[in-house]
């Protein structure tokens, strides 16, 4: 008696169909399920995508305060027209023009140039607490930083209550400079140039 054979049929293996309990629901309202290839392909995507970001803040953070120039500058001051600025710079600079510039809005510039009036700066500290209670700086913007070590100089477009008068009143802009210093690790003003 001769036994029968059953012919092997050969089925090509697929990989197991995934479904995590959070898309559960998906796979219930549009049958979706997600093979490893896609898992795969998702989180190497992913991955990529971190990668990238961590290699742009590296980046950032090597770079200088100022990432980019405008090749337009204003005929007249021959600042750049528009600056993009690095998200990731040391900011100490600023804070402590900041804290300035407040503080002479406020009233305060006697007290802030005091410490001027020791040198050749004392005529120019009466002129400008002079200019600035004539014409008070409500606000200003960063247009532009330089790099001229041991120093920073940072320049700003200021706000101020127009000089026409009672009878036409309004705003000016102008242009001005503040020259930071690194003194024993704390940045300090030591300079202020406006134009009234």
């Amino acid at each position: 008696m001769s036994a029968s054979l059953t012919p092997l049929v050969h089925v090509r293996p697929r990989l197991p169909r995934v479904i995590f309990p959070c898309f559960e629901h998906l796979h219930k309202l549009y049958g979706m399920a997600f093979t490893r290839t896609q898992i795969g392909i998702a989180v190497g995507a992913g991955t990529l995508l971190v990668l990238v970001f961590v290699g742009y803040i590296w980046w950032l953070s090597n770079q200088g305060p100022v990432l980019a120039r405008s090749e337009d500058h204003d005929p007249l001051t021959g600042l750049p027209v528009s600056i993009k600025m690095n998200p990731l710079r040391d900011r100490s600079t600023e804070h402590s023009a900041n804290k300035f510039l407040h503080e002479l809005r406020e009233g305060h510039c006697d007290d802030l140039l005091s410490k001027w009036e020791h040198d050749y700066h004392k005529k120019y500290a009466k002129y400008i607490c002079s200019s600035e209670a004539q014409h008070p700086l409500l606000s200003w913007e960063l247009v532009d930083w330089e790099e001229a070590p041991p120093l920073v100089i940072l320049h700003y477009r200021g706000k101020r209550p127009s000089n026409a008068g009672p009878a036409q009143p309004g705003f000016d802009q102008d242009l001005f400079t503040l020259t930071v210093e690194n003194q024993s690790g704390e940045w300090v003003v030591t300079k202020y140039d406006a134009m009234y």
